[in-house]
């Protein structure tokens, strides 16, 4: 493989900038451009792995020092890739990592691509494709639980599972091989009952792995939440108050949010995608009707909806529309402008005949955001969300290839149960493997390696 280079730090300016190289060229090309802190080129031979050398980069052609640096070097197999690797720290900014790495270019690297680090270290052998794919999903983390199941998978509690099933499989196998091997035997249907009360564990394991996903949506995407009302109810002064800044433009006009707001905010450690919406109502302005449109759409998509509505008057043809769209929505109804009014609505027949739990809130002042926090954790359960000894899938290849194993082995047992020949089961059972390994990438094409790391960072 070709010694590959990039810069490994966010683009602008920063107290360090680190400048990656990687290949077995690595220390050669390093030795043309780094003198250590009495100018004097290194000695590769002298180079031990896990050491960091304090001293200068410079310019390869006229020996002008570029920067001061500290260089960590890695040898091989003791690395990120499993190659020869060094990772030079320089002073933070855009000018002098570009120099650095086009000192490194010229010297004998070739520019990385995305990703293609964390390529060279599955491809190596030092880590599987899940464990490569939870680095991107650690780096995109918005929360701490996110962050903790994706440190989970990288340790490898996924893949570790995944070969705790395969390993029962392949026990099957051994089982049909000798019933096959040995037909004098006629062990075939105890080896089809055996398999059978297998297949039912593999499939309970494998079940328990799919349903994981629905709390690991949660933790990577978030629950996507809806603000609606009509206008002047108080949606972009709630925005505000839990964003806890002035993100949506509040006023006494009314129809003043005309396109939906969106922002991220943590409750726990589960993501909210917070969506701020148009205020419903009859309006012959066009350009607010298309963001009453389009708040009726995303209160359609939405996982859980704010209904805010305000206290301080009394329910309007609007507000009764609105109960009318959440009826059979997973809803939680704000009576906003306490501050105001604290009692007026919350004993209405239209409101309780919902059913939905009802919040009164100011949210000028800020009472009540901390009971609908309250609310939302007991509506999702997040506090049964943890992720210690959980393998919790968050990766949505992973679960179709998990779902594609489940219908394998329903294959098998359907076969069983059919009175088909042996081996005929076992087509089934080896499908089943050759899912699973997709999962890990023992057994998946290029362009699915080549695709998931297109998805990674430069430098990484």
């Amino acid at each position: 493989m070709e010694t590959i280079a990039a810069i490994s730090t966010a683009i602008g300016n920063g107290g360090i900038g680190i400048i990656r190289m990687s290949g077995k060229e690595t220390f050669q090309i390093l030795q043309k451009m780094f003198v250590n802190n009495k100018k004097e080129k290194i000695n590769i031979e002298d180079i031990k792995g896990y050491t960091i050398q304090y001293g200068f980069i410079i310019n390869s052609s006229t020996g002008e020092v570029i920067d001061e640096v500290l260089v960590s070097f890695f040898r091989n197999p003791k690395s990120y890739t499993r190659e020869d690797m060094c990772e030079i720290n320089s002073h933070g900014g855009m000018i002098i990592e570009k120099i650095i790495l086009e000192e490194c270019l010229k010297n004998g690297a070739i520019l990385a691509e995305p990703g293609e680090f964390t390529k060279k270290a599955f491809l190596n052998g030092r880590i599987d494709l899940s464990q490569a794919e939870s680095i991107m999903d650690l780096i995109n983390s918005k929360t701490d639980k996110e962050a903790k199941a994706s440190i989970n998978q990288l340790e490898g509690e996924l893949s570790n599972r995944i070969k705790e099933i395969k390993n029962d499989l392949l026990d099957m196998m051994a089982d049909i091989e000798a019933s096959i091997d040995y037909p004098e035997y006629d062990i075939e249907e105890t080896t089809n009952e055996k398999a059978y009360k297998k297949l039912d564990l593999v499939e309970n394991k494998l079940v328990d792995l799919k349903n994981s996903f629905n709390k690991g949506r949660i933790l990577k995407e978030g629950i996507k939440t809806a603000i609606i009302g009509r206008p002047n109810a108080g949606k972009s002064s709630l925005l505000n108050k839990i964003l806890k800044e002035e993100r949506a433009i509040v006023s006494e006009i009314e129809g003043t949010t005309r396109d939906t707001i969106e922002e991220y905010i943590n409750i726990n450690g589960i993501p909210l995608k917070i969506i701020d919406t148009a205020g419903i109502r009859d309006t012959d302005d066009q350009i607010e009707k298309i963001g009453v449109e389009k708040a009726i759409n995303v209160l359609n998509d939405a996982e859980l909806i704010l209904a805010i509505f305000d206290n301080s008057k009394d329910l309007e043809k609007e507000d009764l529309e609105i109960l009318n769209l959440i009826k059979n929505k997973n809803a939680i109804i704000l009576l906003n402008k306490t501050d105001i009014v604290e009692n007026n609505l919350e004993n209405r027949k239209e409101l309780i005949e919902t059913n939905k739990n009802i919040i009164k809130i100011s949210a000028k002042e800020g009472n009540g955001i901390n009971d609908l926090y309250n609310e939302i954790e007991n509506l999702f359960q997040i506090k049964d969300m943890t992720t210690g000894e959980e393998i919790i899938i968050t990766n949505i290849r992973h679960k179709n290839q998990i779902e594609n194993a489940i219908k394998s082995i329903e294959n098998a047992k359907k076969s069983i149960n059919d009175n088909m020949p042996i081996d005929i089961i076992s087509i089934s059972i080896i499908q089943c493997l050759e899912d699973l390994s997709k999962i890990t990438g023992e057994n998946v094409s290029e362009d699915i390696i080549n695709e998931i790391f297109s998805k990674f960072c430069l430098g990484k």
